[in-house]
């Protein structure tokens, strides 16, 4: 059983259910997940689409759905128990799974760490007590978990292999429609809806400020494959701007833009790989805010500046989100060469820093050996 709760870990899970196919061909998959899941063959028992949603408040105006699916799972656990259990991020549903699982001596492999460095580290303890291993994107994480004896190997980051454009400059500017001889910035307002409900007013905002000053400009917006556009993208996207919007090619709009407005997440990751400056911009409810700005341990929120460690990229956050402050530096990366190749170049260390490819093998892997042997060996 494979469970994703959200698009970046629909498209991590998918990887490592091709990898493990290759390496052991004809397992029987079922599980909770988006399109890419499905498109790599695992019979989703639960659709995630409806339950991608962050932060406290969010959470518990879906409080229904969301606990209607987690006992959809822990039923199909009884019913129809999997050799290997392995969740993908989406931490607090897949950790009451996880609880359901180990009662049942379901093996459990964790697949994308909960970021505990960056806030309730004390969480670490009860992560031990409901999974059997731990699969690490990046290298700092293992010493977290080998600190309180729980098996962790680090398996690199999936990203460094996938995140590449499908062609050349020109060719995916004329695939696009776009005109070479003017600057593209690239909107990516997130692929939930709270997240596309918060973020695109601030992206239209801002669009129209910078337009003002540079009409020259061309906007480009990638929508994750999924997302309701009638819903979640037409009543909030301002149609005067001419935004070009397209399903997926997410790789290729970042690979051709001066610059990204762009919310935090797995894509910021995707974004500093492909070396392409951007602004990172983040809200949610103000309860939300208020009771997380308490608990989280670190500076900064974007996985670009988190790998990095240090500042490498302009964050905007909750009230700081306003179009004057993105658009200064969205302007700023537009016209400032000296600017725009310093950030270029701290973003190719964070390349550097992620190492080798093959991420989605090695958890493979991991999957295979639990799988087989009951545990991992010592690496």
């Amino acid at each position: 059983m494979v469970v994703a709760g959200e698009a970046s870990g629909d498209q991590h899970a998918a990887a490592m259910v091709r990898a493990l196919e290759d390496l052991s061909p004809g397992n029987r998959y079922t599980g909770m997940g988006c399109n890419a899941l499905r498109e790599a063959g695992v019979e989703l028992v639960v659709d995630a689409r409806r339950l991608a949603v962050v932060g406290l408040w969010e959470v518990i105006a879906q409080y229904r759905e969301i606990r209607r699916a987690l006992n959809v799972l822990k039923e199909r656990l009884h019913s129809d128990p999997p050799d290997l259990l392995v969740l993908v991020d989406y931490v607090e549903f897949n950790l009451r799974l996880a609880r359901a699982a180990k009662a049942q001596g379901i093996r459990v492999l964790f697949y994308v760490s909960p970021q505990i460095w960056a806030w309730r580290p004390h969480r670490v303890k009860r992560i031990g007590r409901v999974i059997d291993a731990m699969a690490v994107l990046f290298p700092f994480e293992v010493e977290v978990y080998r600190r309180y004896g729980i098996p962790v190997r680090y398996v690199g980051n999936p990203l460094v292999d996938s995140v590449k454009p499908s062609g050349s400059r020109q060719e995916i500017m004329t695939s696009l429609g776009l005109d070479p001889q003017r600057p593209v910035i690239g909107l990516l307002p997130g692929s939930r809806s709270g997240e596309l409900r918060r973020h695109l007013p601030i992206i239209m905002e801002t669009c129209r400020w910078l337009r003002a000053r540079h009409p020259d400009i061309q906007w480009v917006m990638p929508l994750a494959p999924g997302v309701d556009i009638q819903s979640d993208i037409t009543p909030h996207v301002d149609a005067s701007l001419g935004i070009h919007q397209v399903i997926g090619q997410a790789h290729d709009v970042m690979s051709v833009s001066r610059a990204l407005i762009i919310a935090s997440g797995t894509a910021t990751l995707e974004a500093a790989l492909l070396k392409t400056p951007m602004a990172i911009i983040y809200r949610v409810s103000p309860i939300t805010h208020a009771i997380l700005k308490r608990m989280i341990l670190i500076r900064d929120i974007g996985l670009a500046n988190i790998v990095a460690e240090k500042r490498v990229v302009r964050e905007f956050v909750q009230d700081e989100a306003n179009a004057e402050q993105i658009g200064m530096e969205v302007e700023r990366l537009l016209m400032d060469e000296a600017y725009h190749g310093e950030v270029v170049a701290s973003l190719a260390e964070i390349r550097e820093r992620l190492g080798e490819g093959g991420g989605s093998d090695k958890v493979a892997r991991m999957a295979l050996e639990l799988i087989r042997e009951g545990t991992l060996k010592e690496t």
